[in-house]
């Protein structure tokens, strides 16, 4: 379709004017003839059934129903105005009534005449009524009225204007009419014809107009394609340009460092993920371009193990490599890791995080400077102006969804090439998502536990398991395990959640009652120091509960801890509970983990704490979790618009996600210029979409 065309303001569109015009941008976001073309039905109704007066039933399903128009009266006054009518069927009488617009409704109805009405039969006083029906004169009714009729979303302002679901209908219908619509398709032929889709003209009008249910299958299934289509090409050029298009630092020896490490001091075996992942990295970093990897694990998976081996092969080639963790607690957990595995080879390793003043920051940043120091470790600390290095090669991110693109780009203008970037997450991500959030990186998946880890025990109780619960953990502690229990922080309640965590500090200390028992307690208000003082005791076996908020959802280690109690678990989100849970099961021994809830749960809640009593898979997990929040939800952001589609569904359109990922990778590696005449079409199309992301003109 033409650009110029589609671009055309909805003011020049005969019916809408100025006012109208201003309204349809403000309510609903349509500004052009493209947006108001793409403005798709919300649902579509059959009406080919029509039901006599006597079948109706209230309900929330909306029907047809035929009679007569009669009756039409304005009662009532003031905020109690109505418009109501009367549609007879023999003997049988329906009520309709309006309370809004009411001069435009009376103004459209053809009373006296054979009508069929539309709309959600309701129960009123002795009778049924209909509020706010769609009526249709019988005579006159389109022949599309007997299928499938589209049904738009408007809004209460609009329906006074008479832009109400029908009159978008009319509206979109002279669009679809309009002689000066450009019918060429964007799309390369062989990408359609696989698929056997309809041309773009065909597939529009059908899903504004579906001859059958397959053909609106078929018309929807080619507009979302094309929706993640342009976002997949787009990541393909990314991938172009940080990769070959990007020259990067060539790690091409394996030395000493590594060699040494993976043959004498690496604690167990790889597992097979892991040696998949860190063969792939390898190739990234030794091909001459810059890598860009997201490396996903479950909870214990060995992600901290695979990114040290990367730093060690950046350092055997001469650079030095840092790791970012999103908090203090997470950045001294990976701190600690690294410093037991660095310290044989003679290698040095540095934290730096606010905390760090004085001289003994001015002599970790002059030791950085200087190239003395091998690996730090640190916080947001790391990407400040003063933190220079003297030849950064790798970056690695932690838990990089708590990041923003701004910030992994600081750290990556610390050197020149770039350094590779190696990002991780514990938080998995399900595939379609993944290929959507993060189609700029290459993707790697440790899908994989360590031999020997014992699958932790999830168990659901209520208050009324109280007593039995304190028994259990009581044998624990005796056995000489330790215990988390976890209470939620959500801000909006923060101090309903303080006041919660206090009253439960205090009947774990009455019920676990000094000498014999030592309770810790950790929470969001404590200043940091008092904070680690209370997690070091607790990862010494000085106490045995740590009772604290999700604080400690990630950088706790405590191989001991063998029980995780979570009070209010349906107050947590799927993906939370999952990190939560991976506190314990990092020892030997069996590890529960025990969701406390009320006793009446949101069906949502149902689900949840099911999922997590059932498996202990994260991508499992996630995928739950994506169905039942979408996607925007499930990460906490819409990032860079990759998720606003009008069509698409992350939730069910995986098949569609990878195709449109694979498609756009074979034709960026066959014609990366989009020079060949079958994709001519497409280069002006994509030219349009990579521009409005300013991206194009780096990419062309």
């Amino acid at each position: 379709m033409s650009s110029r065309w589609l671009d055309t303001p909805l003011a020049y569109l005969k019916g809408i004017g100025p006012l109208r015009a201003e309204a349809l941008a403000g309510d609903l976001g349509l500004r052009t003839f493209g947006d108001l073309l793409a403005h798709y039905p919300y649902r579509y109704i059959d009406r080919s059934v029509v039901l006599r007066i006597r079948e109706l039933q209230p309900g929330p399903a909306e029907v047809q129903v035929r009679g007569l128009l009669t009756g039409v009266q304005t009662v009532g006054s003031g905020p109690k105005r109505r418009l109501t009518a009367r549609l007879v069927d023999g003997p049988d009488e329906l009520e309709l009534v309006w309370f809004k617009g009411l001069r435009w409704v009376e103004k459209g109805l053809p009373v006296g005449e054979e009508v069929v009405v539309f709309g959600r039969v309701n129960a009123f006083k002795n009778g049924l009524n209909i509020a706010h029906p769609e009526v249709e004169r019988a005579a006159s009714r389109p022949a599309a009225a007997a299928g499938l009729t589209p049904m738009y979303s408007s809004t209460e302002r609009l329906g006074s204007m008479q832009l109400h679901s029908r009159g978008l209908a009319a509206k979109i219908d002279a669009l679809l009419e309009d002689p000066a619509r450009d019918r060429s398709d964007w799309m390369p032929e062989s990408l359609r014809e696989t698929q056997k889709w309809p041309r773009r003209e065909v597939a529009v009008h059908s899903m504004h107009h579906p001859e059958s249910p397959q053909a609106l299958a078929a018309a929807r299934n080619r507009l979302a394609f094309e929706e993640l289509f342009l976002d997949q090409l787009l990541f393909a050029y990314q991938r172009l340009q940080q990769g070959r298009g990007r020259a990067g630092h060539r790690f091409a020896s394996v030395g000493t460092h590594l060699t040494k490490f993976y043959e004498e001091i690496l604690p167990f075996p790889l597992t097979e993920a892991q040696k998949r992942v860190v063969r792939e990295i390898r190739r990234d970093m030794g091909s001459g371009g810059a890598m860009n990897r997201l490396v996903q694990g479950d909870v214990g998976s060995g992600k901290t193990l695979v990114a040290f081996m990367a730093m060690l092969l950046a350092v055997d080639n001469g650079f030095q490599a840092a790791l970012m963790a999103p908090t203090e607690i997470l950045a001294q957990q990976h701190a600690r890791s690294l410093e037991i595995w660095a310290e044989p080879l003679g290698l040095r390793v540095a934290l730096l995080t606010g905390s760090v003043k004085g001289s003994a920051r001015k002599q970790l940043l002059a030791d950085l400077a200087d190239g003395s120091l091998h690996l730090l470790v640190g916080t947001h600390a790391l990407i400040e102006d003063p933190v220079v290095f003297h030849n950064l090669g790798l970056a690695v991110v932690d838990e990089q969804h708590r990041f923003g693109v701004a910030q992994r780009a600081r750290l990556l203008a610390k050197n020149r090439p770039a350094p590779h970037m190696l990002v991780m997450t514990a938080t998995p991500i399900p595939r379609t998502l993944a290929m959507s959030l993060y189609g700029d990186l290459e993707q790697s998946v440790i899908d994989e536990l360590p031999p020997g880890r014992k699958p932790i025990q999830t168990l659901h109780r209520t208050d009324a398991n109280r007593l039995a619960l304190w028994s259990f953990l009581k044998k624990e502690i005796a056995l000489g395990r330790q215990v988390y229990m976890v209470y939620p922080l959500i801000e909006e309640s923060e101090k309903l959640d303080y006041k919660d965590l206090m009253d439960g500090y205090e009947s774990v200390c009455r019920d676990f009652p000094q000498p014999e028992y030592q309770v810790s307690i950790v929470h969001g208000r404590m200043r940091p120091e008092d904070k680690e003082w209370e997690m070091g005791r607790f990862a010494r076996g000085e106490t045995h509960i740590m009772v604290a908020t999700t604080v400690i959802e990630v950088g706790v280690n405590v191989p001991n801890a063998s029980v995780m109690v979570i009070e209010n678990a349906e107050r947590f989100g799927l993906s939370q509970l999952h990190q939560l849970r991976g506190r314990v099961g990092r020892g030997a021994e069996q590890s529960y983990c025990v969701l406390m809830t009320s006793s009446k749960l949101s069906d949502d809640a149902v689900t949840r704490i099911e999922t997590m009593v059932r498996t202990n898979d994260g991508f499992e997990i996630a995928d739950v979790d994506l169905q039942l929040r979408g996607p925007g939800d499930l990460m906490g952001t819409r990032q860079s618009g990759v998720m606003e589609y009008k069509l698409a569904n992350l939730v069910h359109d995986g098949p569609l996600v990878e195709w449109a990922r694979r498609a756009a990778a074979r034709i960026v590696d066959e014609d990366s210029q989009l020079e060949q005449p079958e994709h001519a079409a497409l280069r002006a199309r994509f030219s349009d979409y990579a521009r409005g992301r300013m991206v194009w003109g780096r990419i062309a």
